[in-house]
């Protein structure tokens, strides 16, 4: 199979991946604006989306790096391995998509390298460092976005104990705004620069550059096509987070979305990849649990947490499946 046709289509098959990221998080940059009705869901995205494609402008590719170089040894690679990831991840997310889970698309793009790298090339293919950082961000991130949403909750009600509720609410509306565009700014600098780092492997893969180093078109062309699919929105998924969670009101929605947004840019800054899902979904429970345990909709909460076990292992199988099916035509 002719080799630039092959790394065309998996470029293709990677804008489409990113595009369907931003459908899938559209919930997690406004899902609590539209709950509160700080805005109608339509110019929420609008919102969303701009400020998604304005962390080009912002952020270094610590993130594409840590995937392109980070997860699998690409000098014993090729790019049937890339492509297939990105199929087996696309799979996996609109499956979620459709249903209404909030998955980690980092996690499904890493399970997708891992699966064709460790069941055809064997262990050496893997890069175990860096699968243990991202591993432990699984656990690490919701927690962080847990602790951060809980204290920034119990100080914002203390600093506004005494003000008047009714114009209380109305100042946080605005307030709400401003968290909710610095959450999509963190938001767009974690999961395009994801994409990123598929396309500058295939990219080296096919010798159309030397090193791995992300072209600025590549730079330019992922935060877009994120941007476009917050635009597009997936609303089963910011219905389940925006409602089934917990209630919330304009002063929950800023709490959550800072202690989101504050764990998302610094992870960013140290290129680590971590899913805005598991981060934003940790901070709006670490919100809702100031005002009683029984505020949490646990149902809710566990659905969400198995997508997320299974997305890792989920992504692996499909991605080694479509890989298996390039072997015959290799």
């Amino acid at each position: 199979m002719n080799t630039t046709i092959v790394i065309i289509v998996g470029i293709v098959i990677a804008f489409v991946f990113d595009f369907l990221n931003g459908m899938n998080d559209a919930a997690n940059s406004i899902a609590t604006i539209v709950a509160t009705k700080t805005l109608k869901p339509f110019y929420a995205v609008l919102w969303a989306a701009f400020f998604n494609f304005f962390a080009a402008f912002i952020f270094h590719v610590g993130i594409a790096n840590t995937i392109g170089k980070g997860i699998i040894n690409i000098d014993i690679l090729n790019e049937y391995v890339v492509i297939s990831a990105v199929i087996g991840a696309v799979i996996w997310l609109i499956f979620c998509t459709r249903y209404g889970f909030p998955i980690s698309v980092s996690h499904a793009l890493i399970g997708g390298l891992i699966g064709p790298a460790l069941f055809f090339f064997g262990k050496k293919a893997l890069v175990v460092s860096g699968i243990i950082k991202v591993t432990l961000f699984i656990i690490i991130s919701p927690l962080i976005g847990f602790i951060l949403g809980y204290f920034i909750m119990i100080l914002t009600m203390h600093v506004f104990r005494k003000s008047n509720p009714i114009k209380l609410e109305k100042n946080f509306h605005y307030f709400q705004l401003f968290s909710s565009a610095i959450f999509s700014l963190g938001h767009g600098s974690n999961d395009a620069q994801k994409t990123m780092g598929f396309i500058t492997m295939l990219l080296v893969y096919g010798n159309f550059i030397n090193t791995f180093e992300v072209p600025t078109w590549v730079i330019f062309s992922c935060y877009g096509c994120i941007s476009l699919g917050t635009l597009s929105g997936g609303w089963k998924v910011i219905r389940k987070l925006g409602d089934r969670l917990t209630p919330l009101k304009p002063v929950h929605g800023f709490c959550a979305e800072t202690a989101g947004a504050l764990t998302l840019i610094g992870t960013a800054l140290g290129g680590i990849p971590v899913s805005t899902t598991h981060t934003i979904t940790g901070a709006i429970v670490g919100v809702g649990i100031t005002r009683r345990v029984s505020a949490i909709r646990w149902g809710t909460t566990t659905s969400i947490v198995w997508a997320w076990i299974l997305t890792i292992p989920a992504a692996m199988l499909f991605s080694a499946l479509i890989y298996w099916i390039f072997t015959f035509f290799m």
